[in-house]
């Protein structure tokens, strides 16, 4: 299973966050990007290969890298918008590179709720940010990975198979939030099984309806046993991100989520991957 560092954006930098959760026997990890927890533009070289070898002197690699969507969007009506926009994620795939990292989550953006654009200018917007950022992807190796997130303007699985269908490129995939869909009513089970080929990979967290949070497992309306049974004849563990939203006591908040999902059934070989 793949930890992310979520819980440490403000207390810890990606790398220090890695090293102590190394020492607890995690040792895959996927890292929000993030100003000061991770933020590429302040990655001298010299960082980055120091952070790859504190990597390796734990045992530990990061998976991916979560570019996040709350100050880019792929989809803005504006040009310059957009450039800002691949700008930042062409650097994320350039760190990926640098740290072995196969992965590069990515939101497909976000749509002006009063008074939108057409759908059809919005996705003509997003497709040219992506013209840019795939064949970047392809030529550092790097799979780009759109997620289901309740503010972008394409939120539904169902939905985002549009855009991943539109280029029916191995580098494009879907990392399929199951809190995320589980909060807009879409029923998490029902799409790993029916969409699994172009699901990339899953993160894992609980949720209520009345509140969209990353929560605990066993708090929420998610049922963890048929999710469980839904990886197993999927995805499989290898891809499944533990993504526990918890600002005190980070650790024993992923220790409780790894010893819940087991016992719902959840076949995990020790705490990391």
């Amino acid at each position: 299973m793949i930890i992310n560092t979520f819980s440490y954006l403000w207390s810890a930098t990606a790398i220090d966050a890695i090293v102590e959760l190394s020492g607890h026997g995690y040792s895959v990890f996927e890292v929000p990007v993030s100003a000061p927890h991770c933020w590429p533009d302040e990655m001298s070289p010299s960082d980055r290969a120091a952070a790859k070898r504190r990597l390796q002197n734990c045992g530990a690699s990061v998976m991916s890298l979560n570019a996040g969507g709350y100050d880019i969007n792929l989809a803005s009506p504006a040009a310059n918008m957009r450039r800002k926009s691949t700008d930042h994620i062409e650097a994320v795939i350039d760190l990926a590179f640098d740290w072995g990292a196969a992965d590069v989550v990515i939101s497909p953006g976000t749509r002006r709720p009063m008074i939108s654009p057409s759908l059809q200018k919005t996705f003509g917007w997003l497709y040219e940010s992506l013209d840019i950022l795939l064949p970047r992807a392809e030529q550092a190796g790097v799979r780009l990975l759109l997620e289901n997130t309740p503010y972008c303007f394409r939120p539904t699985f169902e939905e985002m198979l549009v855009v991943v269908d539109h280029y029916d490129s191995e580098r494009l995939k879907i990392v399929y939030d199951v809190a995320n869909a589980a909060y807009i009513k879409e029923d998490p089970v029902a799409c790993l099984l029916s969409g699994a080929p172009a699901i990339g990979l899953v993160h894992v967290s609980d949720t209520g309806l009345d509140e969209w949070g990353h929560d605990p497992i066993g708090t929420g309306v998610i049922d963890f046993e048929a999710l469980g049974q839904a990886v197993e004849a999927t995805c499989t563990i290898e891809n499944v991100v533990l993504e526990i939203i918890r600002q005190n006591e980070p650790l024993e908040s992923i220790n409780t989520a790894i010893s819940e999902l087991q016992k719902r059934g959840w076949n995990l070989n020790g705490p990391g991957r």
